[in-house]
């Protein structure tokens, strides 16, 4: 398997969204090294700048570096997309496992899945938001509990499916202890799907974030986001428009690379799939 998901990097497109998204891993861990300035550091002197050697994408209207101020935006995406990754895989697969394995409470809490399904996960991030105040564990939450639904019907259906085989129903004719038979015959069987999962919880993650942030509904305003970025630079988009497009490029290009893996690894999974495609 390791070597089809290394040969596929061969193709152009997927070879170009490996790169990118490695940049950007890159950026966000070696930010404090890659900025130029400080991404906070107000300079009433120096506001809505242009490019220059001092500031490589100009300053914004508080007169901060803008370039500084994307590379840093880089680590708070990165933190709420694989947060709120680990969160959604965690306890989508505790809550799948308990709906798919046992019948009794399986009813109970996919209606409660459905219900929340049922609201649009951005005005239920904006909601709980609204109720909490913002900060990066406000918004991970609020990112979460509107993408857990969608992991626990994943987990459900592959317990649901495992449940129904051969071996695990002679495991439990032979009387094999509840924990033991998930742990070995039924939670593995989900690794796959979840690592694809994960990669559009990713994805999504990060979208919701700056979604947030650009509607005023999520990190703070000081706090270097690409979301906030655009959001305070929309006013000044007749003067400078890099102020919006240099973050939303970042940002559709991290997306956009995210994606392109997430369907890569889904292909070298689930070769079916790929077949389909």
């Amino acid at each position: 398997m390791l070597k089809q998901l290394v040969g596929t990097l061969k193709s152009g497109p997927v070879l170009v969204a490996f790169v990118i998204l490695c940049v950007v891993i890159l950026a966000a861990l070696s930010a404090p090294l890659l900025g130029t300035n400080d991404p906070v550091a107000i300079d009433p002197g120096s506001r809505l700048r242009g490019i220059s050697p001092e500031h490589w994408l100009g300053t914004d209207a508080y007169g901060r570096d803008t370039y500084s101020r994307v590379v840093y935006g880089a680590r708070v995406s990165l933190i709420v997309g694989a947060g709120a990754t680990i969160m959604c895989i965690l306890l989508g697969l505790l809550i799948g496992v308990v709906a798919g394995y046992f019948r009794a409470a399986d009813a109970i809490i996919m209606r409660v899945m459905d219900g929340i399904m049922a609201i649009p996960s951005i005005l239920l991030a904006i909601a709980l938001v609204s109720l909490t105040g913002g900060s990066i564990l406000t918004v991970l939450v609020a990112i979460t509990v509107p993408e857990v639904p969608r992991v626990v019907r994943l987990v459900r259906s592959v317990i649901l499916s495992v449940r129904s085989e051969p071996y695990v129903e002679a495991a439990i004719s032979l009387g094999t202890p509840a924990p033991t038979l998930l742990v070995r015959h039924m939670v593995p069987n989900t690794i796959a799907p979840l690592i694809v999962q994960g990669t559009y919880v990713f994805a999504a993650a990060i979208l919701i974030e700056a979604t947030l942030s650009f509607l005023g509904a999520g990190l703070p305003p000081e706090i270097p986001s690409w979301g906030n970025m655009m959001s305070e630079g929309r006013m000044y988009f007749q003067l400078l428009p890099g102020l919006i497009l240099y973050p939303g490029i970042v940002l559709a290009a991290t997306l956009l690379s995210v994606n392109v893996l997430g369907d890569v690894v889904r292909d070298v999974l689930d070769p079916k799939m790929a077949k389909k495609s």
